[in-house]
């Protein structure tokens, strides 16, 4: 069976709304997709950090109960797991703010093996941060050499924007590992200072040949090898909208694995195979915005069991 890994933060969701505590659920915007894939029966494989504190435990039992592999995950002792403060307004979209405790090495890990087809999940800033880039970097590298898939969210928020200059090669470096690259239309303002698809994928074409932009309930665009194809989103009243986007990403991920999409079709993809690739994206991410979790629940999870 193929396996999916991820790279990305791992972080403790404190829910608030009207000022008062709803919800604390473990996040982080690779990790959502990952327990979302690890609950439908996919092999997932996380690389992280956490501190070594109960929050870290909290996190590491929650990710072996949803069938995610932790033996890669790097556990700072004498230091707290990052927390987040998440303030959903009343369209029940959040504002953050985080609490880190980071030791000055990070991310000591040896490369778990990865074969040809399997899928690596990165993206956000830590894809991005100078800090980690000596050990994300030669990874993602190690990945692409064995043949694997790999997949890119942008997912680049206005807090890191004063960044985006320093970072371009960072970003370029992405594009150039990625085999599918997706933003939404508020992380592309951020990189580009625009958010028109053609003018987005004329940049981001020159590394990577697909481009998925999702914007919210006015759809998704996909850009592939040049063709252009828009989809419709499914209109629904959110209960939290954290975790939509990286939902949407674990759609597509199980879409590859339950389409049969290899290194050796991913050229020749027909509007009929994303459609069935968007969809899956639309049903995982609308799911996630039913409830205060991160991820989509066991009982949708249930329905698209993978047949080991």
């Amino acid at each position: 069976m193929r396996k999916v890994f991820g790279i990305g933060e791992t972080i403790y969701d404190i829910l608030f709304r009207n000022g008062k505590p709803v919800d604390a659920v473990p996040g982080g915007s690779v990790f959502n997709g990952l327990i979302s894939l690890g609950r439908i029966g996919l092999d997932c494989t996380f690389i992280t950090e956490v501190g070594s504190d109960q929050v870290g435990n909290i996190i590491l039992d929650f990710m072996h109960e949803n069938g995610i592999n932790s033996d890669y995950v790097s556990c700072y002792e004498g230091k707290k797991t990052a927390i987040s403060l998440a303030y959903l307004n009343e369209h029940n979209d959040a504002k953050y703010s985080f609490y880190k405790d980071y030791p000055n090495n990070r991310l000591d890990f040896t490369f778990p093996e990865i074969k040809q087809n399997d899928i690596v999940a990165f993206g956000a800033y830590f894809a991005l941060n100078p800090v980690l880039k000596s050990k994300v970097h030669p990874f993602l590298e190690y990945a692409k050499k064995q043949g694997a898939i790999l997949y890119y969210d942008l997912n680049f928020r206005d807090n890191h924007a004063h960044e985006v200059d320093s970072l371009k090669e960072t970003f370029r470096e992405n594009f150039a590992l990625a085999d599918i690259v997706r933003g939404s239309h508020e992380d592309f303002i951020n990189v580009f200072g625009f958010d028109d698809c053609q003018k987005i994928y004329l940049e981001t074409s020159k590394y990577c040949p697909r481009l998925i932009c999702t914007r919210g309930k006015e759809g998704v665009t996909v850009i592939d090898y040049g063709q252009e194809y828009k989809f419709c989103s499914r209109p629904i009243t959110p209960v939290s909208t954290i975790g939509a986007g990286d939902n949407f990403n674990a759609g597509i991920i199980y879409g590859l694995v339950a389409e049969n999409i290899f290194q050796n079709n991913l050229d020749n993809l027909t509007k009929d195979n994303w459609n069935r690739l968007i969809g899956y994206g639309i049903e995982f991410g609308t799911e996630a915005c039913m409830s205060t979790e991160n991820y989509v629940s066991k009982d949708f999870a249930d329905k698209y069991k993978i047949n080991l």
